[in-house]
């Protein structure tokens, strides 16, 4: 199996990203809370600007894992896994 671990780290940075910048958005407006929320810290919008950033982050993650994967190389398709293959057969053959 094939499975790069920075694709399902991307995906669950893309999700939570999108649920931060969408009560950003919401807040920002005054649909969920009032906008005294952001009084604490300066008038910035944390949870926009925090999604936008996991949104940045899961994507570069999920990108690389996707663009990883493709040139994986199976033991049989390598002249290292080769070596390593028959390494390992000469050891349980004595």
């Amino acid at each position: 199996m094939r499975l790069d671990i920075r694709v399902p780290i991307g995906l669950l940075f893309i999700v939570l990203g999108i649920i931060l910048v969408v009560f950003g958005v919401l807040s920002q407006f005054g649909l969920l809370f009032d906008k005294e929320i952001y009084n604490r810290s300066l008038d910035i919008n944390v949870n926009l600007w925090w999604g936008l950033a996991m949104l940045i982050f899961g994507g570069l993650m999920f990108f690389a894992g996707q663009r990883g994967t493709s040139s994986v190389r199976t033991t049989e398709e390598s002249l290292e896994g080769k070596r390593l293959e028959e390494t390992e057969r000469r050891r349980e053959g004595h």
